[in-house]
């Protein structure tokens, strides 16, 4: 997490245009995804529609790019350490959704690492 945060960081701060960055940071990350979903597509038996899997493609992008895109000029005005923390906690934020709208069970393991995370980014704040 440290080496990509970092490297994130530097990268928005570095960048002469923020929303360039990101622009062509989703571009070239986001480039293969197409292919991927194409080949396990082609291996299903039962093929799915592709239109409304193409415009929740479409939805899913515009969320990441708003979401992390948000975190990234977070890192670029404020503490890294303050926008990582954010980062990770919405791990716990996930559970959260999954255990209240998709009654999903959370074992002991995922209670544990919810609550170092948690810790973490408490540990983070009082720095």
């Amino acid at each position: 997490m440290a080496l990509y945060t970092t490297v994130d960081a530097l990268g928005i701060r570095t960048a002469f245009d923020p929303f360039t960055f990101l622009a062509w940071f989703f571009f070239l990350g986001g480039f293969g995804f197409p292919i991927v979903a194409y080949s396990h597509w082609k291996k299903l038996e039962n093929k799915p529609e592709v239109e409304p899997l193409i415009v929740r493609g479409v939805f899913g992008a515009l969320i990441a790019f708003f979401s992390f895109g948000t975190l990234m000029l977070a890192t670029r005005i404020g503490k890294v350490s303050e926008a990582a923390a954010l980062r990770e906690t919405s791990i716990i934020f996930a559970t959260g959704i999954g255990v209240l709208f998709f009654h999903e069970k959370v074992d002991f393991k995922r209670m544990i690492a919810s609550i170092l995370i948690a810790l973490g980014a408490i540990l983070i704040e009082f720095h």
